[in-house]
């Protein structure tokens, strides 16, 4: 609201903003608050750095998957991965375990290597030289029963499991048939969706804020 003659427009107690047109031509000055201006500043430089981050596991989610692409091709063994972090390096490779033990068979929906659908028999299994390691050991019919005791088992590492990781048979054990092999065009890479969210999430929290101000001045502006 106007005070005396010649004073300027304000809104609270916060940094002025010089406005064009005011009154006799002169210029307007709207305080715009301090604390709500930084609190609204520091959101959106956050959702700014977490869409920057987001492109860069992009680029770094992209490496992985050409690097993926490239272990189908190589045909040495590698170590069972024990950590996820392990997992995540070995996925694609020909790795193998002795289950000494199996402690749980699950079914989870898959297609055999006709693209037909039914389940997967995976096993988890007690390592003989410690730890766990799951095992898809072979394609079936929902209603089909199926027993497994163990032995060793060898074929290719794709995700998922208890550490990111399940052995894919190379040979599907007695009674089933071939699952679909793992493809790493399955493995997502939804990052750049991500940080184009976090773009947008900041940039309309900046407009909504601007129009909150904007209606803030036009409102102290009513006689």
């Amino acid at each position: 609201m106007c005070g005396a003659a010649g004073a300027p427009n304000t809104i609270d107690d916060g940094f002025p903003l010089p406005l064009a047109g005011g009154a006799g031509g002169g210029p307007v000055t709207r305080k715009v608050p301090v604390f709500p201006t930084l609190l609204v500043a520091a959101a959106v430089a956050a959702m700014l750095a977490l869409g920057v981050w987001q492109l860069r596991r992009a680029e770094w989610k992209a490496d992985l998957l050409a690097r993926y692409g490239q272990a189908q091709a190589m045909s040495a063994e590698v170590p069972w991965p024990r950590s996820r972090a392990e997992a995540e390096r070995n996925l694609f490779r020909w790795s193998g375990f002795a289950c000494e033990r199996v402690l749980e068979i699950r079914t989870t929906a898959a297609d055999n290597a006709e693209g037909r659908g039914g389940v997967a028999q995976i096993a988890r299994c007690a390592l003989a030289e410690g730890g766990e390691g799951e095992v898809a050991l072979g394609w079936s019919l929902p209603a089909r029963p199926f027993a497994w005791t163990g032995g060793e088992v060898r074929g290719v590492v794709g995700p998922g499991g208890t550490f990111g990781a399940v052995l894919h048979a190379g040979t599907p054990a007695p009674g089933l048939e071939p699952l679909a092999p793992p493809d790493p065009a399955d493995v997502p890479n939804n990052h750049l969706a991500y940080a184009g969210q976090w773009f947008f999430f900041a940039l309309t929290a900046l407009v909504i804020y601007l129009l909150a101000l904007r209606r803030r001045w036009r409102g102290a502006a009513l006689p």
